[in-house]
């Protein structure tokens, strides 16, 4: 058996060789430390230098962008020329129409996804309705709502998509990812659940509102000889595609 002195000396290593791991532990912990900081700010200043470069390319590139865009904005109509032969297109007015089928294609996708998940009104129809009933009607919404729900006196429950109400006009929304005869005839019945619904409305003329990915040329031709407004998704996320001059009608 060892002397306790022994015992002691034989501790008192042992803790110092602990110690030492320890430090030299730390040490590697703290070199590993300042390599990962060194790195980080290595990769930071790549990153300033990276949004620099694309702030100089953008704005080079701007005035060519802003013609793109001017481009991307002229209405199809003025587009058409009207000469027995047309003029060739430059490189501008191909790009820009590239520009064109790579938005529609986007928004179709996107259109997809939202009615996938359910969501159609609140991501294209709801966004949209601001921009068409001005353009449609030149005036400004002061109410919109998505999926409003009701409850009848005899008990039945109604559920209605968007909603939009301006001073002279209630604008209601009934939206299909795939539009068919019979989705235009069961909206006339919604129009008059809807009044039911929302007598504090009976006072304003509604305009029906039909939306849908992509609507098909009969179903369209149907769908106005009832009177109503049909969007799908185009160059704009929902656009209007109802015949040029087509006056929808007031219930």
């Amino acid at each position: 058996m060892l002397p306790v002195g022994e015992h002691g000396d034989r501790l008192l290593e042992a803790v110092d060789r602990f110690i030492s791991r320890v430090g030299a532990e730390l040490d590697k912990l703290c070199s590993s430390q300042d390599g990962i900081q060194t790195e980080l700010r290595g990769l930071k200043e790549e990153v300033r230098l990276f949004d620099q470069h694309v702030q100089a390319l953008e704005e080079a590139m701007r005035p060519f962008l802003e013609e793109m865009r001017l481009y991307a904005a002229e209405p199809r109509a003025a587009k058409t020329l009207q000469h027995d032969s047309p003029a060739p297109r430059n490189d501008a007015q191909c790009f820009a129409e590239e520009i064109r089928e790579d938005r529609r294609e986007m928004n179709l996708r996107w259109g997809e996804i939202a009615n996938k998940h359910g969501t159609m009104v609140r991501d294209l129809v709801y966004p949209s309705l601001e921009r068409i009933v001005r353009e449609m009607f030149h005036q400004e919404i002061h109410e919109l709502s998505a999926r409003s729900i009701c409850r009848l006196p005899d008990g039945r429950m109604k559920d209605f998509d968007a909603i939009a109400v301006t001073r002279e006009l209630v604008c209601l929304n009934s939206s299909r990812g795939t539009l068919s005869n019979p989705d235009v005839d069961a909206f006339i019945t919604e129009i008059a659940s809807f009044r039911e619904c929302f007598p504090e409305y009976r006072d304003l003329p509604l305009v029906g509102i039909l939306a849908t990915l992509a609507v098909e040329e009969n179903v369209l031709s149907y769908a106005e000889k009832q009177g109503f407004l049909v969007l799908a998704v185009g160059d704009e996320i929902m656009e209007v595609k109802n015949r040029p001059g087509f006056e929808p009608k007031r219930w």
